[in-house]
């Protein structure tokens, strides 16, 4: 992951890059116009460098909503499977620094908290699965309710036989096929 700021050059390609795939997937945004989420990124340079580490990590960023309270875009990770490059994570920062052996790269949610994001919480998940068929080889970590993450545990989410499922595993767990998914307003 890098943490450079995008020249002007990688602003223009990243837009055309969202702008192709907004356009390629209307269904997930209907009755949304492209003109009107570039004109919010274009004021937004934060959002901008945030969504071009969600694609530089695999997640192929899309527009999945609008909010008419707050007047935001809601972008989410709509690769196919969970993005390559936020994989091999455990849970949070705390299931890591249990791990006394054969620790994984980093956590989840510190992931998330370092490129500007949200994990998608298990409602999100199930909302995303309804857009598409995400997760059908891999599987991604949702966000756990304190009354599970305190006894250990941790949530993650697939897409199998058609429909999602919501499992458990130890936060300390990792797996090569685990990633997240992330969620920006903009």
């Amino acid at each position: 992951m890098s943490n450079s700021n995008p020249s002007q050059t990688n602003y223009t390609e990243l837009l055309q890059t969202l702008e192709k795939r907004f356009e390629k997937n209307i269904n997930r945004h209907p009755d949304l116009k492209w003109e009107e989420v570039q004109k919010k990124l274009e004021k937004s340079p934060t959002k901008l460098q945030t969504l071009s580490l969600m694609e530089e990590t695999g997640g192929e960023p899309d527009v999945i909503g609008y909010d008419p309270k707050t007047k935001e875009y809601i972008f989410c990770d709509c690769s196919t499977e969970s993005p390559k490059g936020r994989r091999s994570l455990c849970y949070d920062e705390a299931a890591l620094k249990s791990r006394k052996e054969y620790k994984p790269k980093g956590s989840a949610l510190g992931m998330a908290e370092e490129m500007g994001v949200e994990m998608l919480n298990e409602e999100q998940y199930k909302k995303l699965q309804e857009l598409g068929d995400f997760d059908n080889k891999t599987s991604s970590w949702v966000t756990a309710p304190d009354s599970v993450r305190n006894r250990g545990g941790g949530l993650f989410g697939d897409k199998r036989y058609g429909r999602t499922f919501i499992y458990h595993n130890g936060a300390e767990s990792y797996y090569a096929s685990r990633g997240f998914r992330a969620i920006i307003r903009v």
